[in-house]
């Protein structure tokens, strides 16, 4: 990990305001310098404007971690979401932030565990090996075990309301979100954010969910330090493994990846029809993969839990064949808020409609004994239907948004999933531990 290392971050809602106020003032500069430029390169692409943009917009998120650093990590991993430029530079958030200083770290030991680093374990190490949105990771040992320590920046749960309602209209202009959709959106965000900076209910959730899952193949959680964690520091056993690019790099076997892929399907598929909840935050960073075909699971900060009435619809919306029963699909649109009383008669067809086409779509690993998810002609067929609801105008002039806030990380997670599982180009059984379907 790069060295590069934050020495103070802002925890003040007047100075994190400020902050931003001046990276808005930098982005207004880009866009002058840009297009004064192109008077005189009318060659010159967007691309250079994206990037000045991208960088100056991240630095600024870099310094004041926290929940604006998480959207941006987040949005990174909904592909066609934002311009190249940004998801390629929002992306490092995921585990190549930079890390906060020693005197910050230490600061934080004191004022949550009473103690320094150094009293608490036989050996800590003070560089970072890994630094993301929230917290950061230091490797530590205690009775000859190594440890992982999670430490979470200053002020980052004092400041998720204030971040989002910064980070807003970057987050508008960025994406072409209304004010209603982005309500939506950023309510659910804020729930999520405000659990997973409660490093106690993570200790808790971590604890069971790794024990629940214990029994599924190919999977390995850390084992957590509740007498050497507190409010805003985690210590759990130290995992070895490797991150997914560079474990890709090793040029595993196509069993291995498929063991791989395996594993993280029933993973997830036992969490949401067995446990209902489901590890929320489904992103390369929170995994470590093994090369014999296992995976370490990491970071149970964000765990959305599936209420039973939302469950019962979203197994309803995933049978085979529910979109050519007029009835039952039109009952089930109604629960999905995805169509209104208050709609037209033309409105609620078209968003039956788009709702089919996107269940043709993404519901076909479901429907399959084994599903190939290196096939590139599907997943271009994802990215293209994606782009095609982003430009459609009727999408954009809806006066109230659309679809249940309890979809919005279910949605995400799977998305997440089906991403990794492409990189992985795995074959998976896609029925297990789900309900019998059809």
């Amino acid at each position: 990990m790069e060295n590069k290392e934050t020495p103070q971050i802002p925890t003040s809602k007047i100075k994190r305001a400020s902050r931003f106020v001046k990276t808005g003032f930098k982005v207004g500069g880009n866009y002058v310098k840009h297009y004064s430029k192109k008077l005189l390169e009318p060659e010159l692409e967007r691309e250079t404007l994206d990037q000045a943009n991208a960088e100056d917009i991240y630095d600024t998120l870099s310094e004041l971690k926290g929940s604006a650093l998480k959207v941006a990590q987040m949005l990174s991993m909904d592909k066609g979401a934002l311009p190249a430029a940004f998801a390629e530079k929002f992306a490092e958030a995921q585990h190549k932030a930079p890390a906060m200083s020693g005197p910050l770290v230490n600061q934080t030991f004191r004022k949550y565990l009473g103690k320094a680093p150094h009293e608490l374990y036989d050996e800590f190490e003070a560089q970072a090996t890994h630094a993301a949105s929230i917290g950061q990771v230091h490797k530590a040992y205690k009775d000859g075990q190594p440890l992982a320590v999670k430490i979470q920046y200053p002020g980052v749960k004092e400041s998720v309301v204030s971040d989002l309602n910064i980070v807003r209209p970057f987050a508008r202009r960025l994406l072409g979100f209304k004010d209603q959709d982005i309500e939506l959106y950023f309510q659910e965000v804020k729930e999520r954010l405000i659990e997973e900076t409660d490093y106690e209910l993570e200790l808790k959730r971590g604890s069971w969910i790794g024990g629940q899952c214990s029994q599924l193949e190919n999977l390995y959680f850390p084992t957590y330090f509740p007498e050497l964690s507190g409010a805003k520091v985690i210590s759990m056993s130290w995992m070895e493994g490797l991150h997914l690019d560079d474990f890709m790099a090793t040029n595993p076997s196509q069993e291995v990846l498929n063991k791989i892929g395996q594993a993280l399907w029933d993973f997830y598929n036992f969490q949401v029809h067995e446990l209902k909840v489901m590890h929320a935050d489904a992103h390369p960073g929170n995994y470590l993969f093994l090369p014999e075909g296992e995976v370490v699971v990491l970071d149970f900060g964000c765990v959305k839990e599936i209420p039973e009435d939302f469950y019962d619809f979203y197994l309803g919306m995933i049978q085979p064949g529910v979109v050519d029963d007029e009835e039952r699909f039109t009952e089930l649109c109604y629960q999905a808020e995805i169509i209104f009383e208050s709609d037209s008669e033309a409105d609620k067809e078209m968003y039956k409609e788009i709702l089919r086409s996107a269940l043709d779509l993404l519901c076909k690993p479901f429907h399959a004994e084994t599903f190939d998810f290196g096939d590139k002609a599907y997943f271009d067929g994802i990215y293209e239907y994606g782009e095609e609801m982003a430009k459609k105008p009727e999408l954009r002039q809806s006066k109230v948004p659309r679809g249940s806030k309890d979809a919005i990380y279910l949605n995400r997670t799977y998305f997440g999933l089906y991403s990794i599982l492409h990189e992985l180009k795995a074959e998976v059984q896609t029925r297990r531990f789900m309900p019998i379907l059809g």
